[in-house]
């Protein structure tokens, strides 16, 4: 009796321990990277949250992967918006196993970040970073689902040229690669159309004091202030614009459309532009049900870039679950030729890995809200 007794635990335990790890050998990992602390946290959480989102709702869907059930996890890593620790934080990813990423957020952590995941071979799904560096580097794991810097500069200077008048234009950048490089193609587009830079000057991505940079550009008298840069240092700086009573406006492209904005300018955003990749959500083919999805889960509003993460993910598990594998090898090619309805648009994408059809919108602060007035591309 004893011995039966004694065979029987050994055996129930046997047997939960490879129930156990069956379960184990089901769960499938995602990685999202992105800066979850620091100053650009509220960021990092958005996608995380957008992330997280597309998890459970392919999880919803009780999906097979090669005839068994299986169940997606995200696996979440901190880069602190840091390119160093972002390569870091890429080959933590790839030791834990994830089958690919989501991230990084910026073009300064996503291109350093990038050989690692090819070196491993798998996808790097990028939501936001917009420097075309990061495709440029060739490598057939690096994808991205935002319209690129090169096309975002040519649509902001069409948009100064052709809506704005402007023709003397001032031009501060950040020095960041997305920054600098914004900056160069705005400043491309508007010179090959006629009108002419009075001021280009630079600060770095921790300037919270924009005087003696706008002191300068003040003296030109410019009728148009563009600054290849993010919300947080956009906002101070529209403060200062005020505050010395230069009458030229400020535009941005990529990184100004965010709560974060409106609550940093202190009413003293009015009439700022920023050209913005993508649709606004509202415009968005499946923005309203996310936006809705969102609050509900997280009770507050979108930060800035929740849809692009959720589309990641969401492109991601498509391609896998076409391919019936978890092996990069097999799903990449699909991923590689894919055509995907996703709450921000259709997905596919150009040889570099680039989003066809980009599509970008221009908003403008009006009554302390930003208000689309304006689309871009995406034909």
């Amino acid at each position: 009796m004893k011995t039966f007794k004694h065979t029987l635990v050994i055996g129930l335990a046997l047997s939960s321990l490879a129930s156990a790890m069956a379960q184990a050998d089901q769960t499938v990992l995602i990685g999202l990277a992105g800066p979850l602390t620091g100053p650009s946290a509220r960021i990092g959480k958005d996608l995380e949250n957008g992330a997280q989102l597309a998890i459970d709702a392919a999880n919803g869907k009780h999906p097979k992967i090669n005839g068994e059930a299986v169940t997606f996890k995200l696996l979440s890593e901190d880069d602190q918006s840091d390119p160093r620790t972002a390569v870091t934080v890429a080959q933590r990813l790839v030791d834990e196993g994830v089958v690919g990423v989501v991230g990084h957020w910026n073009t300064g952590t996503s291109i350093p970040a990038a050989r690692v995941y090819h070196d491993a071979g798998i996808a790097q799904v990028a939501p936001v970073a917009t420097g075309h560096a990061y495709t440029q580097q060739g490598f057939d794991t690096s994808f991205r689902i935002m319209g690129h810097d090169d096309d975002g500069g040519q649509v902001a200077g069409d948009y100064a040229l052709n809506t704005l008048k402007a023709r003397r234009i001032a031009v501060i950048d950040d020095r960041t690669a997305f920054g600098q490089g914004l900056a160069d193609q705005f400043v491309k587009s508007i010179e090959a159309g006629g009108a002419k830079v009075v001021s280009r000057e630079y600060v770095d991505d921790k300037t919270i004091d924009f005087s003696a940079v706008l002191t300068n550009i003040r003296s030109q008298n410019p009728d148009l202030i563009f600054f290849g840069g993010v919300d947080s240092q956009a906002a101070p700086l529209a403060r200062r614009i005020k505050q010395l009573g230069i009458k030229a406006p400020l535009m941005g492209a990529g990184g100004f459309v965010s709560q974060t904005f409106l609550q940093l300018a202190q009413n003293e955003g009015e009439g700022v532009i920023a050209l913005e990749p993508g649709l606004a959500v509202a415009q968005m083919p499946g923005g309203k049900a996310f936006e809705q999805a969102y609050k509900d889960r997280y009770k507050a509003p979108i930060e800035l870039h929740a849809p692009f993460a959720y589309d990641g993910v969401g492109v991601l598990v498509a391609a896998i679950e076409k391919a019936d594998s978890v092996d990069p090898q097999k799903y990449l090619p699909v991923l590689r030729a894919i055509s995907y309805q996703g709450v921000t648009g259709t997905i596919a994408f150009d040889a570099e890995g680039n989003l066809k059809k980009p599509s970008f919108t221009v908003y403008e602060v009006k009554s302390n809200q930003w208000q689309p007035v304006s689309v871009a591309g995406g034909k």
